[in-house]
């Protein structure tokens, strides 16, 4: 370490202090003309009143329809609005919110967005980083609220309606949100398939809506010890998860009570109230079958993932932002496709990528306990009870 005297330290204090006062010399506008048409020709002005003559249109600039827009705004409005000054006036809440669901709509940057809109690169940064943290602190009470013993049970009911797994209240598994190299960052971030990224460790329900998600770990740790290491994971492996009660399975009324469950890949830890499909180098036709019948349900989350990132499209390029700016925004987007899927459903657009990996491809870890096992083998003997099995699942025996 490097003491300075107090000469020295007066030196460096002027220095910087000169260097600072040039670069303000070096300023050729307080405010760019460019950006000073924003009023008259900027795109918020030329575009928002002219789309909502148009609701097609408006759907697709803004990802939700007007009664969507309208709701979010008032619900966001008031933490949005900022206070005019003697210099200029605030940028009004309707067209920061403009800016952030264009931003979140087409992954662009912000220095494409400064043409369209005609605010400062910076401007746009920081709309964009406060925009999202309000609409998270704003809808994810309503939208992404911690679920109760109801609601369990009515996940558990989508699920076997949907997919027929039984006592299933999930499906969980991590998504890679591609980041630029973060400063001083080491390798935390880098991951096997060789960019940088955090991980978003999220869960679903049969609805493609998120119920419980985990955002900001390093990309380089595993989906398994990421979800051991998040709020909801140690809850889980600790069993203190506000479960409903053991239930026999649907049309086993006579045999013993099961857990209800999560479903994820073999990259997770096996336990009492998570399932995962048995590894390939101990298959029977048995084990095939269950593998078949839980990948089944667990292609919910791959969709899941897929709808958000076609709908919010920020997540198709790498994010040019700091990790805490990364994390806003992907916490924003998950809320927000809760927000907009509960009221305007889906578009096929947003549905066209629902690609899930070969199960087999993946690694599993841990060693679970002979209750999890035990549980795990009774899910195995009841879909292949010729009573509960699926008319066509004997072909993927074939």
């Amino acid at each position: 370490m490097v003491f300075l005297s107090r000469t020295q330290t007066v030196c460096l204090a002027y220095i910087l202090h000169k260097k600072k006062q040039e670069k303000r010399k070096n300023r050729r506008f307080w405010v760019h003309p460019l950006n000073l048409k924003r009023p008259r020709e900027g795109q918020f002005q030329v575009t928002f009143m002219t789309l909502r003559f148009h609701p097609d249109e408006f759907l697709k600039y803004y990802r939700m329809s007007i009664s969507s827009f309208d709701e979010l705004l008032l619900r966001v409005k008031h933490r949005l609005q900022k206070k005019n000054t003697i210099l200029r006036d605030s940028i009004p809440p309707e067209e920061r919110l403009s800016v952030t669901l264009r931003y979140l709509a087409t992954g662009t940057n912000f220095s494409s967005l400064h043409f369209d809109f005609l605010m400062g690169v910076s401007t746009i940064a920081k709309v964009v980083n406060e925009t999202c943290m309000v609409v998270w602190d704003e809808l994810q009470p309503t939208e992404m609220a911690p679920p109760t013993q109801e609601n369990w049970l009515e996940i558990a009911d989508g699920f076997y309606n949907i997919t027929q797994f039984p006592n299933c209240v999930g499906a969980v598994d991590g998504k890679h949100i591609r980041l630029q190299c973060p400063k001083n960052s080491g390798t935390q971030y880098y991951n096997y398939k060789n960019f940088f990224s955090l991980v978003l460790m999220a869960i679903c329900d049969s609805n493609y809506c998120f119920t419980i998600i985990d955002v900001g770990s390093f990309g380089k740790e595993s989906d398994c010890n990421i979800f051991k290491q998040c709020p909801f994971g140690k809850k889980l492996y600790a069993d203190k998860i506000n479960f409903p009660q053991d239930k026999c399975l649907p049309g086993d009324e006579d045999g013993v009570a099961q857990p209800f469950v999560l479903i994820a890949d073999e990259a997770f830890a096996l336990n009492k109230h998570l399932l995962r499909p048995f590894p390939g180098r101990t298959l029977n036709d048995n084990r095939r079958i269950f593998n078949y019948r839980l990948s089944r349900a667990r292609q919910k989350i791959e969709c899941t993932f897929g709808i958000l990132s076609n709908k919010w499209r920020v997540f198709h390029s790498t994010l040019l932002v700091t990790p805490d700016v990364a994390v806003s925004i992907t916490k924003a987007a998950c809320v927000l496709h809760n927000f907009v899927r509960r009221r305007d459903g889906f578009n096929f657009e947003d549905t066209v990528s629902c690609e899930m990996p070969d199960i087999s491809e993946r690694i599993g870890v841990g060693n679970a306990s002979l209750n999890a096992k035990d549980i795990r083998e009774y899910f195995v003997k009841y879909f292949n009870n010729p009573k509960h099995a699926l008319s066509w699942q004997n072909k993927v025996l074939g």
